[in-house]
């Protein structure tokens, strides 16, 4: 099944989050009030302030924001195949999103086979928090995001954490394990997800965050090549855009 998808109808992205604010003292009463409840729950593994815990506040929809959106696509151009990179970032997560969803509707209204999307956990994490803060943003989901009354087996979803799985639901295996054991050039060799939060508010890096984030895109790139049996894509053949 899978070797039967050709590579060109696959959209490829990942994101990265922070908390929605600097840190717990900014936010209103109401939201401190929720954070708290919800912190409950996390402090039970952790010996962390609810302060402290608001640095993990950004893997929550409700209390993070996306600030970059890295998408990997290939193009076949005079018999010559090329992965081209475009990352969607900044301060401003509607105007981001909005940018995300035309390119997402750009790549699966064009005529040909059926496209997927692809990424790591994407199932479990990255698709449900796009359309979580796509509505918060009052921005409609894309019909690619849209799985309202879908199946499973109906969505167009393609996710190499499940794929590695084999139907095993027992454990998380991160992208980073994966690219290691395939020889995959490691996407963390400058940052990794843990540091992003600080980056963003303290740094203001969005650069060095979007190209963390692009490393992402094509270490998974390259993991979906490596579990069809394909070659790798090397370097030269990666257009950042």
């Amino acid at each position: 099944m899978l070797n039967n998808v050709l590579t060109n109808n696959v959209y490829f992205f990942d994101i990265e989050t922070v908390s929605g604010s600097r840190d717990f003292s900014c936010l209103s009463d109401e939201m401190k009030e929720f954070w708290e409840h919800k912190s409950k729950n996390i402090s039970k593994h952790e010996n962390l302030s609810t302060e402290e815990l608001y640095q993990k506040a950004g893997i929550y929809a409700e209390f993070g924001k996306i600030i970059c959106i890295s998408c990997g696509c290939f193009k076949t151009q005079e018999d010559e195949t090329n992965l081209f990179l475009k990352s969607y970032y900044g301060d401003d997560e509607n105007a981001l999103l909005i940018e995300f969803k035309t390119s997402l509707e750009k790549f699966f209204s064009s005529a040909g086979q059926t496209k997927f999307l692809c990424g790591h956990n994407i199932k479990e994490f990255d698709i449900p928090y796009i359309a979580r803060r796509m509505l918060i943003n009052g921005i409609t989901l894309p019909s690619a995001l849209d799985i309202s009354g879908k199946k499973p087996w109906e969505t167009q979803f393609l996710d190499t954490m499940e794929m590695w799985k084999f139907g095993d639901y027992k454990s998380y295996t991160s992208l980073n394990l994966l690219t290691h054991i395939f020889g995959i050039p490691s996407p963390k060799d400058d940052i990794d997800g843990s540091m992003v939060n600080d980056i963003y508010y303290k740094d203001h890096d969005l650069e060095r965050i979007s190209t963390y984030c692009e490393k992402d895109v094509v270490a998974t790139v390259q993991l979906f090549q490596k579990l069809r049996g394909e070659q790798i894509v090397s370097e030269e053949n990666i257009i950042r855009v």
